[in-house]
């Protein structure tokens, strides 16, 4: 009691945040409206525990500020165990990835293959035709060809079929390149979704993120959905979590591709859509995942954001899934997920992250609900 609270609790390197905070509250905050607030404070044994506070301005009759009333939840252990379970699913994730990867990178490697072995065997062809030739070309300079070495230049060029490897081999050259680049986008696409987990929000480029883990999840999807986007390719860096958004692409394009699968039926004789749009909307990032599958039921669309609730079979999910979309993109990423549904039509699920704000447009925006750390 009595002591200065923002320089004996709070780490340095979030003290101005802190203060702005409470500055800006006192300042712009609104009467009847409850602000949160995340942020480490330093106990007595100089351990640094994760605070969440709730805020109220308590107000004269005439609305002059009385007081400001603060209540804070220590949640270092909700924050761990729910940067486990992002670990946990994670890890689930690259074992169900992890067979449709290799054989997304075989089969592009298959055809190098095959393309470097024809060109082995042309290549054989064509340097029996290449060592001939000098000999040949003497012969021709002494005016002493042989009616044999004719016939055996004519029997190289038959065999060589040289008409025939002058069209095939750019297109197999062509083919091998394609497959190294196929085989290069994917493990690309790899690395980027497996960005080291970080506590810091770093701009991101969300076109580019979604567009690698379409890449890597191509297995999941491909059989039962032809998947079509449209990107707002002049959408600025926004700032996020790249490792924790690209789970929650994750997660989204294999709900939709099971949701699909489950409306198609064991023996489809068509597929569904997905469609991955971005845009902007009034100071947000958007991005719009929708698929025609089989729509949630009113009774299970309340549900389906809990932890460990899932209508999937077993083997196909714990339930995890849309709990972790919804912890990253409202509760680290302070964004918004709203989801609007048709039974039996399909699904759309609107992430909402906010974009980079100016210096001035930050020291004005205080909203009801909103948290920060």
């Amino acid at each position: 009691i009595g002591r200065d609270w923002f320089p004996d609790f709070l780490p340095d390197r979030i003290r101005g945040e802190v203060e702005g905070f409470f500055k800006n509250l006192v300042t712009h905050g609104k009467k009847d409206t409850d602000y949160f607030f995340e942020n480490p404070v330093v106990n007595r044994s100089g351990q640094e525990r994760l605070l969440a506070w709730h805020w109220t301005l308590l107000t004269e009759g005439d609305g002059a500020l009385q007081a400001v009333l603060a209540s804070g939840e220590d949640i270092t252990q909700q924050k761990h165990l729910q940067s486990q379970l992002l670990q946990a699913q994670k890890l689930e994730s690259i074992g169900q990835l992890a067979s449709g990867i290799a054989h997304e990178i075989n089969t592009p490697i298959q055809y190098v293959g095959d393309n470097l072995r024809f060109l082995s065997e042309s290549f054989d062809d064509l340097s029996k035709v290449i060592q001939h030739f000098p000999a040949l070309i003497e012969s021709v300079k002494a005016d002493r060809v042989t009616p044999g070495q004719i016939a055996e230049t004519e029997s190289l060029l038959a065999h060589a079929d040289l008409a025939y490897l002058t069209a095939e081999i750019p297109k197999a050259v062509d083919q091998a390149l394609e497959g190294v680049e196929r085989v290069a986008t994917i493990v690309r696409a790899m690395k980027e979704f497996a960005h080291p987990d970080t506590a810091e929000i770093t701009p991101l480029n969300l076109n580019h993120a979604i567009e690698s883990t379409i890449t890597i999840s191509r297995n999941e999807w491909k059989y039962v959905a032809d998947l079509e986007t449209d990107f707002d390719y002049s959408l600025p860096d926004v700032p996020c979590l790249p490792g924790e958004f690209n789970q929650v692409i994750l997660n989204m394009l294999v709900n939709a591709a099971h949701t699909i699968a489950d409306a198609l039926g064991p023996e489809p004789d068509h597929k569904g859509t997905i469609t991955v749009k971005t845009g902007r909307e009034e100071g947000w990032a958007v991005i719009r995942i929708s698929d025609t599958g089989m729509g949630i039921a009113p009774d299970v669309l309340p549900k389906v954001f809990s932890p460990f609730f899932t209508t999937k079979k077993v083997g196909r999910g714990s339930g995890q899934g849309l709990a972790i979309c919804h912890n990253v993109i409202v509760e680290k990423l302070k964004g918004a997920i709203d989801v609007e549904t048709e039974l039996g039509k399909g699904t759309t699920f609107s992430i909402r992250l906010p974009m980079l704000e100016t210096g001035a447009e930050k020291s004005a925006a205080l909203l009801p609900g909103q948290r920060g750390l």
